[in-house]
């Protein structure tokens, strides 16, 4: 005779992360959760089940490794249904963190720095995290205060976008830093879409006031080139009056 297979396992040996719900608890006995949350206690499991059919719901167990197991009386397809949506929800609003990469040589001039601290801010303002690189290249090496006074002043400049994460440490020939943005990229990603719809309507409307500009201006030359023909305009202009 084979052995009953308990139900948390299913074909193939694949564990079920469905919770049991009516007469497939095993437990003689539950600690009872009503179906407006409140605490009934620990009831044999043909009172709870009679409990949940005499009001027309399910009875779910949701803690199972508990002495005795919590099962708690509730609407199982729509509890399954709001679970799932939450679960979606949750991952639209997960976000993948990117690092982006910026290399700097210590001795850099002005211009390429405003340059690149640009690129950093737009990074930052995206929701991404940035790792700034100095690189050192012979004498170089020997001034390691050029990089960490570089790397101090760049975090200064761009602190209302970003905050440190990773100090300055020396890795070799190089020496690195890792910015993190203040903001959520999901929240980085709204505003975004708001500028984009906000620039969107601008331009709308630019396009709707430059054509009733030129409706008006046309029909005002048209006005003035348009004029009623009289009594002398059907005159030959050779006759003498």
């Amino acid at each position: 005779m084979l052995a009953h297979k308990p139900y948390c396992f299913a074909q193939g040996g694949h564990i079920s992360t469905e919770p049991r719900i009516n007469d497939r608890i095993h437990a003689a006995e539950v600690r009872l959760v009503g179906p407006d949350g409140e605490q009934i206690g620990i009831v044999r499991i043909a009172e709870a089940l009679k409990l949940a059919t005499d009001v027309g719901l399910d009875l779910v167990e949701i803690a199972p490794t508990a002495r005795p197991p919590v099962a708690k009386v509730m609407d199982y397809g729509k509890w399954r249904y709001e679970t799932a949506q939450k679960a979606r929800e949750s991952r639209r609003n997960q976000t993948n963190t990117i690092i982006k990469e910026m290399k700097l040589r210590p001795k850099i001039d002005s211009h390429d720095y405003e340059t690149k601290k640009g690129h950093i801010v737009r990074f930052l303002r995206a929701g991404d995290k940035v790792k700034i690189t100095i690189m050192f290249r012979g004498r170089e090496q020997s001034r390691p205060e050029l990089g960490f006074n570089l790397l101090n002043k760049l975090a200064e400049d761009v602190a209302e976008d970003g905050s440190v994460e990773f100090a300055p440490k020396q890795d070799g020939r190089n020496m690195i830093m890792v910015l993190a943005p203040t903001r959520k990229k999901s929240e980085a990603k709204v505003e975004a879409k708001a500028e984009r719809e906000r620039k969107a309507q601008e331009r709308d409307a630019d396009f709707a006031a430059e054509q009733k500009e030129l409706a008006e201006s046309r029909a005002q030359t048209g006005e003035r080139t348009k004029r009623k023909r009289g009594p002398a305009d059907n005159m030959d202009p050779d006759i003498d009056l």
